[in-house]
């Protein structure tokens, strides 16, 4: 294996600076159709490409919201492709709250610092150093590699994997596998023995607008059927609402893994007992083993003495996979019948077994670089373009692969002041990613 040699090429010798160099690429999505960038960046990824020999298609749902799709050559050109995708656009960053400029793409502190150096600019690094490194050898990944690079993944991927799905189905629905983000990253667990979470189950995800109608008065007035009231009771009942735990298959697995590794009983029927035992991890944990539903905005009236006619409120609402029937039921019990809502964005949930011949590939690779490493499924909170996919039959995990110091708070740095990755993680990364085209 040429990665493995050393001699006929560095599959980490680029990840560095062009993942300082994607930073610098200010790709803002600012949600609600705004971005920035996001051609700017679809174009960059396509010239490296092109560079060593792959040409890319780059598909605009609107002017500027650019998706690149390329496809790579495999040593079995008969197998199914695999699925690799990273997004290209960022959360807004106010430069005023970071040490640094967040899209100057600094390198220090052994870290690139910037907006998204883990959301995902890190992976895009990653997939681009090693697949240049692999070119440039004339080694191909064992399989076909179908490369895409979307846009708008951070606003729920309307301009980006959903577009793509809607209008060229074509570009990814041959793919039976794929990788993505968020999982790969490791958790130091004890002394140096780490543990590597590979995502295999995501929440859906249920964005909500509540309306809530009453009779518009003067503010001096007894009014018994005030809307901001009624909307005010209905999110209060939503916001405080204990949802029941719920464990997964996923965290079962996940579970019975850290029992091992730690070396205590960890009872699933037994939550209460087990988050305590669990320590830091608790918090990461805490929302994968149940619904969750949190008001977000409020907006009513337009003066101090005007009881307003209507009033609203956003939820921000995630359900665990297989769970979706009994969140919009308890939402609608707990809003009561003064209080309407809709739907303002929603997504599936996701779970896909953590097992077979990809799962496999991906511990031998995390152990060849690591051997202190172990692997546990991991169910994520949040979502990723791995919803779309998965409507075309795409069997997705979260896999970028990252060995990190203990004391970095990793999960902090998703949508965080500050954001960096260590350059020993970039490195890494790209080791272990060569080794996977090997064996994927």
């Amino acid at each position: 294996m040429g990665g493995m040699t050393g001699s006929s090429y560095r599959a980490d010798a680029e990840v560095v600076e062009l993942c300082s160099e994607l930073i610098r690429i200010d790709t803002t999505n600012y949600g609600n159709g705004k971005s920035n960038g996001e051609r700017v960046a679809a174009e960059y990824v396509a010239a490296k490409l092109d560079e060593v020999g792959i040409e890319s298609t780059i598909y605009e749902s609107e002017p500027g919201r650019a998706t690149l799709v390329a496809h790579w050559e495999g040593e079995d050109q008969s197998a199914d492709p695999l699925l690799v995708h990273g997004h290209l656009d960022v959360v807004p960053a106010d430069p005023k709250d970071w040490k640094v400029d967040p899209f100057a793409g600094e390198i220090f502190d052994g870290c690139v610092w910037g907006r998204g150096a883990v959301d995902m600019k890190d992976f895009d690094a990653m997939v681009l150093s090693v697949v240049r490194a692999r070119q440039r050898a004339g080694v191909k990944p064992r399989r076909p590699v179908r490369l895409v690079f979307t846009a708008d993944e951070e606003a729920g991927g309307v301009y980006g994997a959903q577009w793509l799905i809607n209008n060229h189905p074509d570009t990814v629905a041959d793919c039976t596998e794929g990788i993505g983000e968020v999982g790969g990253f490791s958790v130091t667990v004890k002394d140096d023995l780490r543990l590597y979470l590979i995502e295999t189950a995501e929440k859906g995800m249920n964005w909500m607008r509540l309306k809530a109608r009453g009779t518009a008065g003067h503010g001096s007035m007894v009014n018994t059927d005030n809307a901001v009231t009624n909307l005010v009771e209905a999110v209060t009942r939503i916001g405080g609402h204990q949802w029941p735990l719920r464990i997964t298959p996923t965290v079962r697995e996940f579970l019975k893994t850290l029992e091992d590794v730690l070396e205590v009983e960890l009872d699933p029927e037994d939550m209460t007992e087990t988050l305590a035992k669990l320590g830091s991890f608790s918090r990461m944990f805490g929302a994968t083993i149940r619904n969750t539903a949190n008001p977000t905005m409020l907006n009513a009236g337009y003066k101090v003495n005007v009881i307003p006619g209507d009033a609203e409120a956003h939820i921000d609402g995630r359900f665990l996979p297989g769970y979706e029937d009994e969140f919009n039921a308890t939402i609608d019990e707990l809003l009561g019948d003064k209080v309407m809502r809709e739907s303002v964005v929603t997504d599936i949930a996701l779970e896909t077994e953590y097992s077979g011949d990809l799962v496999e590939a991906m511990k031998a690779c995390l152990a060849a670089e690591d051997p202190q490493s172990r692997t546990a499924p991991l169910l994520m909170s949040g979502g990723t373009d791995a919803k779309s996919w998965s409507r075309l039959g795409v069997r997705c995990f979260g896999f970028v692969p990252l060995q990190l110091p203990p004391e970095l708070d990793f999960m902090g740095m998703f949508h965080g002041i500050d954001e960096r990755v260590p350059t020993a993680s970039l490195e890494f990364g790209s080791r272990v990613l060569d080794q996977f085209f090997d064996k994927a």
